[in-house]
């Protein structure tokens, strides 16, 4: 018999999510000479002004993601940026990794604990300055990898792995990945002309020795005006006569993201409006040589159980970290490349890919495109991760 004490599950909800803009990694990009925990303090403290109503004592944690825990994005960055933010020093916090899901699992989790009544309410997000800390600074690989041929060799560089699967998938052509990056270009120039991903950016303070203060209020990777011929004829680092390009696949970036999740009846209490209700989430192993097709069996298994079919989902942000990696996504669920569901905001390849802080981008575009479709009710966030993982997460539109 159940004992009474145990708490059953409650609804968990998206409530608010913002971002800073993104910004090139290296020495003139936007963030060459801010900290990464400063991005992350901005971001919490805009959730906070922009719901009056929750009040900072009511926040049960902070589960901030970074992919590179040292320096800056060390010392449990999800406490540190809490108490940097002056969030009253009640709020605990800590740090999460996932790689490129560190963010979406920084969701997953605190959303787990909400269920199960630890939480109230919570802030979730992750960041990642690429330029100060760049993909694996400080790893030290194990070399049983190599030598007991536990991965192949092109697993631990993400553009090698993106090679391979246009080799598992030859109906996917490097044109075709262009065409399809060249797409997500003119979304996202046609998503801010519309005035759409403002709204959720935070204006951040920014400054460099040699130019003093400024204030980044966009996103710096966007390169509207993009072309197939332009894209045609950019070299292919990874492999000789290769397929993937700087232009169909997501940048080296700058960046932060956090969101504030809910108990659906904790939000109705304190007056909070919720954008989303999670339905089910999913994680997935992969060969790590392939780590694209991760988003395929983790949204295989979040579907399974929801008990939804792919034909259930009215919106889809897909993380794009290689176009190769979302075009086979597409053909395996047989979605169409220019589907007007699949990133109707641009993606990745467009904005950038702060590593761990991306998660949160697609959940923030999500619950502001389902503000504008009513008629939708459930999309997904999905994303492959490195070493060979997916995640994705299934949300109801509360609109």
């Amino acid at each position: 018999m159940r004992s009474e004490s145990v708490p059953s599950s409650r609804d968990v909800v998206f409530v608010d999510g913002v971002r800073t803009p993104f910004g090139r990694s290296g020495p003139k990009g936007l963030y060459a000479e801010t900290r990464a925990d400063d991005m992350v303090v901005r971001v919490i403290r805009e959730l906070i002004r922009r719901n009056p109503d929750l009040p900072p004592e009511r926040v049960d944690e902070v589960a901030i993601a970074a992919t590179t825990q040292i320096g800056d994005q060390g010392l449990t960055i999800g406490r540190s940026a809490a108490v940097l933010a002056g969030l009253p020093k009640t709020v605990p916090g800590y740090a999460v990794d996932r790689m490129c899901a560190g963010a979406m699992t920084a969701v997953t989790t605190v959303a787990g604990g909400i269920a199960f009544g630890a939480y109230d309410v919570a802030i979730a997000g992750g960041v990642e300055h690429m330029g100060r800390h760049p993909m694996g600074e400080g790893v030290d690989p194990n070399p049983r990898f190599l030598s007991e041929k536990l991965v192949d060799p092109s697993a631990l560089v993400m553009g090698m792995t993106a090679e391979n699967l246009h080799d598992r998938y030859p109906g996917i052509s490097k044109r075709r990945a262009d065409t399809y990056a060249v797409l997500s270009q003119e979304r996202a120039a046609k998503a801010y002309a519309d005035g759409r991903i403002q709204p959720d950016l935070v204006p951040t303070a920014i400054r460099t020795a040699e130019q003093g203060w400024g204030l980044a209020v966009e996103d710096e990777a966007p390169r509207p005006g993009t072309t197939l011929e332009g894209l045609s004829a950019l070299k292919t680092p990874f492999r000789p006569h290769g397929n993937v390009t700087a232009g169909n696949s997501s940048g080296i970036n700058d960046g932060a993201t956090g969101c504030v999740l809910a108990a659906a009846d904790v939000a109705a209490e304190l007056g909070l409006t919720p954008k989303m209700r999670l339905v089910s989430y999913a994680f997935a192993g992969v060969d790590p040589e392939v780590m694209g097709v991760g988003p395929i069996p983790s949204t295989e298994r979040a579907l399974r159980l929801a008990n939804l079919d792919i034909s259930d989902i009215g919106l889809f942000e897909i993380n794009e970290a290689f176009a190769v990696q979302v075009l086979a996504f597409l053909d395996h669920f047989g979605i169409a490349d220019d589907d007007p569901r699949v990133n109707p905001y641009g993606g990745a390849i467009a904005y950038g890919h702060p590593l761990a802080s991306s998660g949160v981008r697609l959940m923030t575009q999500l619950a502001r495109q389902f503000g504008e479709r009513p008629e939708v009710r459930y999309g997904i966030t999905t994303m492959c991760v490195g070493l060979g993982m997916g995640g994705t997460v299934i949300w109801e539109n509360l609109a």
